[in-house]
Formats: structure tokens, sequence, C-alpha cells
């Protein structure tokens, strides 16, 4: 399994990430504890969470149950030396907990611990904001993005609160780095500046969606990244599954995503099928499996810390992780480019 360094070369993960965000719904925690073993035995080292997983779909009574699957069998196997481990604060979602406030200060303080406890754990090694409070272009909302309502000076203000608790559970090793998701470029810019100004952390990564279909971190974010030691964590690099293949022809297998969420995020458009079809395509030119074809595509790029993968069987998971070394050709590269060409943003 290859190995990426993160936060300077202080943080060793594998290049690809198990996701955690079904189990406690889709998995049960003796399935969720099957995937870690298998996992560890493959390579893979990380696991990424969220105190509000599982999902499909969020249910008030189940946000915590993924975390607390990971510490249970943190506590079974007694291996936290072999896993690194990220969960997330959730933004304002209203309904399931602390009535939608979003997070500040004393909520990061309260949150960190909670999740310690669900973890099973002394320290979390990266902890993510899960998305901007003052809005964001994540989830199909960049088709209508429009920033002008931002108030800067109420953002940094917000920052600066937040970069404040950070280095205090950073201080007290309850969290070793600071790390955003579904952030923009000039966010996450914003973000290192202020911490470089007070001495906070550092942002270590940021975990947006990113995959053959989608795209959006190609540019100004892989500048900033490379430039600033700031590495993407990509979730959805299967595209929530339409990538397998398995949605192609109008088929919706009963207990799949798109069954128990129909649209899938509006990932699902009159375009994406045929975009399907070309990745296929190439898949099928060269030999390779779809799936580890997709994901090796995320891993190879040059600003990818980690893939975020989620499987629902044990099936699934095997076949990624046959595929956990492929290394795709400068052919196959340049395939893949056409087929990217011919089908931009088909979601």
């Amino acid at each position: 399994m290859r190995m990426n360094k993160l936060a300077g070369g202080k943080l060793e993960v594998s290049a690809l990430c198990l996701g955690s965000m079904l189990w406690g719904s889709t998995n049960t925690e003796a399935e969720g504890h099957a995937q870690i073993d298998m996992s560890l035995d493959h390579g893979i080292n990380f696991i990424d969470s969220a105190e509000m997983y599982p999902v499909n779909p969020i249910k008030a009574e189940r946000c915590g149950a993924s975390e607390a699957v990971i510490g249970s069998w943190l506590a079974k196997s007694g291996r936290r030396n072999d896993v690194v481990i990220a969960t997330k604060v959730s933004g304002d979602n209203p309904g399931w907990k602390r009535g939608g406030k979003g997070y500040d200060s004393a909520i990061i303080r309260e949150a960190v611990d909670e999740s310690l406890v669900k973890l099973n754990t002394d320290y979390i090694d990266i902890y993510q904001t899960h998305w901007p409070l003052r809005g964001s272009y994540a989830f199909r909302k960049n088709w209508v993005y429009d920033p002008s309502g931002q108030n800067r000076a109420e953002t940094e203000a917000h920052m600066r609160d937040v970069l404040g608790a950070m280095a205090e559970v950073v201080a007290a090793g309850k969290v070793r780095h600071f790390a955003l998701s579904n952030e923009s470029a000039w966010g996450t810019a914003e973000w290192l500046r202020l911490a470089r100004e007070i001495g906070a952390p550092e942002v270590i990564s940021v975990q947006n969606e990113y995959s053959l279909l989608c795209r959006l971190a190609d540019t100004d974010l892989a500048e900033l990244c490379m430039n600033e030691d700031v590495r993407v964590l990509a979730y959805s690099p299967l595209a929530a599954g339409l990538l397998t293949g398995k949605y192609q022809n109008d088929a919706v297998p009963k207990g799949s995503r798109l069954d128990l969420s129909p649209g899938l995020g509006g990932r699902v458009t009159p375009r994406v099928f045929a975009a399907v079809d070309a990745y296929h395509a190439v898949a099928k030119k060269h030999g390779l499996d779809p799936v580890q074809m997709a994901l090796a595509f995320a891993v190879s790029r040059p600003f990818m810390g980690s893939s975020i993968f989620g499987a629902s069987s044990m099936e699934q998971l095997a076949r990624v992780l046959d595929g956990k070394d492929l290394i795709l050709s400068d052919e196959v590269l340049k395939d893949i480019d056409q087929a990217h060409r011919a089908h931009p943003m088909p979601f």
C-alpha cells in the first residue's frame, strides 16, 4: 500500500482511507470491525469518521454510532497505535444535535470530548470542521454559488474563535492535527493565514469530494495544496457508487445507496450515465476493473493525501483492496483525460 506524508511528514497515512459513514446503519458493529481488520491486513492504516455518522439517512438517534463502532474495535483490539483516526465536528445541520448551532470554540471543546469518549481513545489524529458555516459550494451548490452575502469580519472572527479552541485541544493532547472539509481555496488560505498570525495549528488537509466525475479541486485548490503543504482527502471517489456501473440502464439495486437516497444528492443527471459509460470504456480497453481504475486515478493526483472509500459489504471491500497497488499507465491517463474533456462536470 502506498503511504503518503501529511503535516510536513509528521503523519503518515495510507493512500486509501476506510470510510465509516455506513457503520451503525447499513453495516452492523461486527461488519464494521471486520472491515477494519481486513483493511489493516492489506496495509490501510487510516479510518475517517464524523460525529454525525452514520448516514443514509441521517437520524438524530443514530448520530455517533460510527465513532462508537471504531471505539469498540479499539477496545477489543488494543491496536490504537496501528491506525490514524480522523473525525469531524458538524456544521449547522438542524434537527440532529445542538439545534443546528454549528460550531464555535465552546462547541469544539464539547464535541472533541464527546468524540474521544465514543472513539474510546485519548487523542484524535485529524480533527476536521465538516463544512464552513459561511456557506459552501459542496454538494452541487456550485451551480448557484453566490458568496456576495458573506461578511468577512464575521468570518474572520469565527475562524479566530475556532482556532483558539483548536490550539487548546492540541496543547492538551486531545487532537494532533486540525483540518477542514468542504472548503474552498480562499477559505483554506484564510484558515492558514490566521493560524500563522496567532500561532494556532495550521490545517493539514481538506476533505472535499473528488472523483472522475467531480474534479472541482483540480485548479485553485490544487495550487494552494501544492504550495502550502495541505493535501486533499477525497470523499466519494466512486461518486456515491455511480462509477461502479451498478446504476447504468436505470438499474436501482434494492438496498443500494440510490435506493435509499434517490438522486444521490444531485449526482444523478441526464449526462452522468454517458460519462460513466465513457470511463467504463477506458477501463475495458485497458483490461482494468473500473472501480479500481477510478480509485487509482484519485490516488495518483499530486495534491492527494488519501482517498476515502466506503463499502457496504466485504465483497465490495475485497474488490477495492485487490486494486490497492494499481498504478495507471500514461496511456490510461491520456484516455481518462479525453473522457473528462468530453464529459466535464456531469453533475
